[in-house]
């Protein structure tokens, strides 16, 4: 099946100020993230991508513009379902003030049981989120094949449960998972189970590329996990 090459959204209005955006309208890029923006397509240059998909929020769609414009044959899609979390009546308050509530340890310490007033449980995000990659990855597969790589672009509650999803971590675990703004995480869908290749990376991709073969046969799957579903055993040769 696919590589998904999931994007955080680059930093943002609200990240400034530290608030609790969640789905508030109007939250833009701000000067930093504009640049980090800027900078995707280059980092993503030496990847072939089929598509790219993007939760509707305008941060996100702000951060794949300068991609879709240096690759105007892409088509991009929205994708509701990796909208950010509904926070709920903790949406546009700010994060030193939520500190203090309750509920905060809860997600912290507990978060498959944290349910947002007024919003949704970090376990229907997940749910939600995970059920629109593997739509996403048939998909893809289906219209251009399982070694197709294409770009998701999110924010970082998503973008880490689906990592949890990934490693077969229970989501109790997922505060341990961390992404930067505009970072990538590059996870390789099989058969048997998924590879993570890149975590919160904000810096080359080029190991990602498929390796060109010189014989004639097709490429492997990927370089960092060789056949379409055995991990390399010692943990492989990386890039070339």
């Amino acid at each position: 099946m696919p590589t998904l090459i999931l994007v955080r959204h680059g930093r943002s209005t609200a990240n400034t100020a530290g608030v609790l955006a969640g789905r508030t309208p109007g939250v833009a890029l701000d000067e930093r993230g504009t640049a980090q923006a800027a900078a995707l397509p280059g980092r993503l240059a030496v990847l072939p991508l089929a598509a790219l998909v993007t939760s509707p929020l305008q941060r996100c769609r702000e951060t794949l513009r300068p991609l879709f414009d240096a690759r105007p044959d892409l088509v991009a899609h929205t994708e509701e379902r990796i909208n950010e979390c509904d926070y709920g009546d903790w949406s546009g308050r700010k994060l030193a003030e939520l500190a203090d509530e309750p509920l905060m340890s809860v997600v912290q310490r507990h978060p498959s049981s944290a349910a947002f007033p007024g919003g949704e449980s970090l376990r229907a995000m997940q749910a939600r989120a995970v059920d629109a990659v593997r739509d996403w990855n048939a998909r893809i597969g289906s219209w251009h094949g399982d070694d197709a790589a294409y770009v998701m672009c999110s924010h970082g509650d998503i973008i880490k449960a689906l990592v949890a999803d990934a490693l077969g971590m229970h989501l109790d675990l997922f505060q341990r998972i961390h992404v930067d703004p505009c970072s990538v995480t590059a996870i390789r869908y099989t058969r048997l189970r998924p590879f993570l290749l890149r975590l919160g990376d904000t810096g080359d991709l080029a190991s990602l590329a498929p390796r060109e073969r010189t014989d004639g046969a097709e490429p492997a799957a990927h370089p960092a996990t060789g056949t379409e579903a055995d991990a390399e055993v010692g943990g492989g040769a990386g890039a070339p």
